[in-house]
């Protein structure tokens, strides 16, 4: 017996964000993205993206690591990000030891691999995308996270650095 399997396709490093800005663009309620590194460089190509987003009301939540774990470099870099994003209303969690790379649209489009989302530059990376509110909902109860949480949550009641999550596996 042949199983139904949701509709899945791989993406590289090259072919990724041409298909995942179409994703984010099309995004009708929520947006969540776990990339522990964040550049300045890929936030320019995604924040007029999120700004467009949160102007139609689409709640976005990143989870990210606490820039304190970072290089100077880095560390600089992911807060200016972190903070440009909070002031337009984007939720941003910071998770201790974080390494995940993923993505969660509209709670039917799931990306994973290891493509950093938020950061990647020129490493060989790959991502598949499925879209399938099963799988979608899996990831998320996997994570113990539900976006319904933060529906309550305007920017004001989201601490300056973000809200730290412990991961203790």
């Amino acid at each position: 017996m042949i199983n139904h399997l949701p509709a899945s396709r791989l993406y590289d490093n090259e072919t990724f964000y041409g298909t995942f800005v179409k994703d984010l663009q099309r995004a009708r309620s929520n947006v969540y993205i776990e990339s522990p590194f964040i550049t300045l460089r890929r936030m320019n190509d995604l924040l007029p993206i999120f700004v467009r987003l949160r102007q139609k009301g689409v709640h976005i939540v990143v989870n990210t690591r606490d820039p304190d774990e970072h290089d100077y470099e880095y560390e600089t870099q992911a807060r200016i990000a972190v903070q440009t994003m909070q002031d337009m209303g984007v939720n941003v969690l910071y998770t201790v030891k974080h390494h995940r790379k993923l993505a969660v649209i509209d709670d039917e489009i799931l990306w994973e691999g290891s493509l950093n989302v938020l950061s990647q530059n020129d490493s060989c990376e790959i991502m598949r995308r499925s879209k399938s509110r099963q799988l979608a909902n899996q990831m998320m109860q996997l994570l113990e996270f539900s976006l319904l949480q933060f529906d309550f949550c305007e920017f004001d009641t989201i601490p300056p650095g973000g809200i730290k999550l412990k991961y203790d596996k």
